[in-house]
């Protein structure tokens, strides 16, 4: 299965379902199965944010400490793979000739500066026991029947 290397607590919120977008530099021709790893670090700072904290919290997520990290945390579905602009100062996401818009909090969660790309996930299946893994950069292959790939 591909696999993608996400921060804390980014790849929480889209583990429980409340980011529906990962925003990255690069595109991918990748669509299915795709795992979610959190990386090792953890973005302290966005943790604070009152939106972000109320959520993590909502789902037992009392501090950063307790975010999982260097571990598959998720499986789910890359469904489509959108390129960002603005226009009227509003984000607008691109793909294929279709275009649509995102929420105020998905644009809060991710960068969607001008010619950036937001991965649409789906179908997030948050692990009960996260899998302890490394994580790479880009998109890699995690085997799903072994431990630290």
């Amino acid at each position: 299965m591909r696999a993608v290397t996400i921060r804390q607590p980014w790849a929480t919120l889209i583990a429980i379902g409340e980011k529906r977008f990962e925003t990255r530099s690069w595109a991918t021709k990748h669509r299915g199965e795709i795992a979610i790893h959190a990386g090792k670090a953890i973005d302290k700072k966005a943790c604070e944010d009152p939106a972000i904290k109320i959520i993590l919290i909502k789902h037992g997520y009392m501090t950063p400490g307790d975010l999982p990290t260097a571990a598959i945390i998720a499986t789910g579905m890359l469904i489509d793979c959108w390129q960002s602009f603005t226009q009227e100062d509003q984000v607008i996401l691109e793909s294929a000739g279709r275009m649509r818009s995102i929420t105020d909090f998905e644009e809060q969660v991710g960068d969607y500066t001008e010619g950036r790309y937001a991965w649409e996930l789906d179908q997030m299946k948050r692990l009960q026991n996260p899998v302890s893994a490394k994580g790479y950069l880009s998109l890699w292959h995690w085997d799903q029947n072994t431990d630290d790939n």
